[in-house]
């Protein structure tokens, strides 16, 4: 599938994945909660799944509003800060703090030690529901870039926000150019999950 086609494709998403919730169906089936939660922080986040999906309490700053992924979680291997606009910080607080041998777990989803595992099940019934042909999870990143840059955000801003180094802040350049653009990361950020939520019932 072609990036514009996969574009279009995930754009779709964004109106279907709440349509298709059922919020009692989902609390019958935990892992599915969680993973429809999941779903949703990709969604208003841009992140990639094992970052959201291995999301740790320790990484999370409710007081401040943002996850700070460390450098050894994200792909580039750089530390990644994720200003949390106010629909994903309720989506990270309502998430119950579960413990393992009378200690509360670090890892927000899954169970055990270990954080979400539950992937081919759960995107299963995700694609039973929506009838996309040959989505992945990962054109939710796609879907965010796409989405605010047509809300006219500059693409440095863009990359911050998904942590990707090429373009403006690949080679000598992103050596150089060490801003985190935070202030406007939380602005985006908090104007994406608006238009989001105008198209959704997340």
């Amino acid at each position: 599938m072609d990036p514009g086609h996969r574009a279009q494709e995930a754009r779709r998403l964004l109106g279907l994945v709440a349509s298709r919730s059922d919020p009692a169906a989902e609390r019958a089936r935990p892992g599915q909660e969680q993973f429809s939660d999941i779903v949703r922080l990709l969604i208003l986040t841009g992140q990639r799944r094992e970052e959201i999906g291995g999301l740790r309490w320790s990484e999370v700053d409710l007081d401040r509003g943002l996850i700070a992924l460390p450098a050894e979680r994200t792909k580039n291997r750089r530390e990644h800060i994720i200003p949390l606009s106010p629909l994903a910080r309720a989506i990270v607080e309502r998430q119950p703090r579960c413990t393992e041998r009378d200690t509360e777990r670090d890892p927000i989803f899954g169970i055990g030690l270990g954080g979400f595992s539950g992937w081919s099940d759960c995107k299963a019934k995700l694609d039973a529901g929506l009838s996309i042909a040959q989505f992945r999870l990962h054109d939710l990143r796609l879907t965010c870039a796409t989405g605010m840059a047509d809300l006219g955000v500059q693409p440095h801003v863009i990359e911050a926000v998904l942590n990707h180094v090429s373009g403006h802040k690949a080679g000598v350049a992103g050596i150089y150019n060490r801003a985190t653009y935070e202030k406007e990361k939380r602005e985006i950020l908090d104007r994406w999950a608006q238009h989001v939520e105008a198209i959704t019932t997340l």
